[in-house]
C-alpha cells in the first residue's frame, strides 16, 4: 500500500495556508507534521478526510485518487479531529452501537481494539462525564470502527494524562504494526518517537525535519 499526496492548496480570501502540499508514505508508517498553530495543519487533516475540499491537488492510493471517489475514501480513511465528535448526553456503548454492530462490539470490547483503548473501563459512562482522555479514546475506537487503512489523527494527545496517552500509543503501534498508514499533527515529543518521517508545515509546504532531540532547535524551525 502506497499513498501520494501531491500538490494540495487551499486559500481562504486572503489567506493562504496550503501553497503546495505534497508528500508519500508506504503501509506500517506514521508521518508526523508539526507546525506553529494556524500553520493549517488541521485544515490539510480535515481535506485528506473529506470533510473539506482543497482548491487543487490529489490524495492517491495505490495510484487512485480518492479525492474522485468519496465513497472509498469515506472506506479508507478514519479520521480523529481535534474535537470531540460524540453525542455527549450518551454512553461509550450507545456512541459506539453507531459504529459497530452489537456483536462485533462485544469482541471488540472482549479482545480488540476497543479492550486495547481500555474502553471498558468507561463503557457505560456519558460523554459529558468523561475525562479528555476517556473522549479522546472513544473518538479513536469510533473512528477504526470502519477498518481504515489510513489514520488521520490531529494532536491525539494534547492535554491527556499519562495513562490515556500510553493506551492511544500503544494502540497506534498496532495499527502500523498492522500496515496501516498513520498521518498525524503534534506538539508532544514524546509523540514523535512514534514517527518514521516527520515535517514541518510552514508558509504552506512542508518541510522535512529530523528530531535530534533538542527542543530548542526544533522551535526555533517552527
Amino acid at each position: 500500500m502506497e499513498i501520494e499526496i501531491k500538490g494540495i492548496r487551499k486559500h481562504f480570501r486572503k489567506k493562504v495556508p496550503l501553497r503546495d502540499v505534497s508528500l508519500g508514505a508506504t503501509d506500517g508508517t506514521c508521518i508526523g507534521i508539526l507546525g506553529r498553530n494556524g500553520s493549517g495543519k488541521s485544515t490539510l487533516l480535515s481535506i485528506l478526510a473529506g470533510v473539506q475540499r482543497c482548491d487543487a491537488g490529489s490524495f492517491c492510493l495505490d495510484g487512485r485518487d480518492l479525492f474522485a471517489d468519496r465513497r472509498a475514501l469515506a472506506d479508507t480513511v478514519g479520521y480523529v479531529p481535534q474535537g470531540t465528535p460524540l453525542l455527549e448526553e450518551l454512553t461509550a456503548w450507545d456512541n459506539l452501537r453507531f459504529w459497530y454492530d452489537r456483536d462485533r462490539l462485544r469482541d471488540e470490547l472482549q479482545g480488540g481494539v476497543l479492550a486495547m483503548l481500555g474502553i471498558p473501563e468507561f463503557l457505560r459512562v456519558p460523554v459529558s462525564r468523561m475525562s479528555g482522555g476517556m473522549k479522546k479514546r472513544l473518538s479513536i475506537g469510533c473512528a477504526v470502527a470502519g477498518g481504515p487503512r489510513i489514520l488521520l489523527l490531529d494532536e491525539p494527545t494534547a492535554a491527556l494524562d499519562l495513562i490515556a496517552k500510553e493506551r492511544i500509543a500503544e494502540y497506534l503501534r498496532h495499527f502500523k504494526a498492522q500496515g496501516g498508514i498513520l498521518l498525524l499533527t503534534t506538539h508532544d515529543e514524546q509523540e514523535l518517537s512514534l514517527c518514521d518521517t516527520l515535517f514541518i508545515l510552514k508558509d504552506g509546504v512542508l518541510v522535512p525535519f529530523t528530531y535530534d532531540g533538542d527542543v530548542h532547535r526544533l522551535a526555533a524551525m517552527l
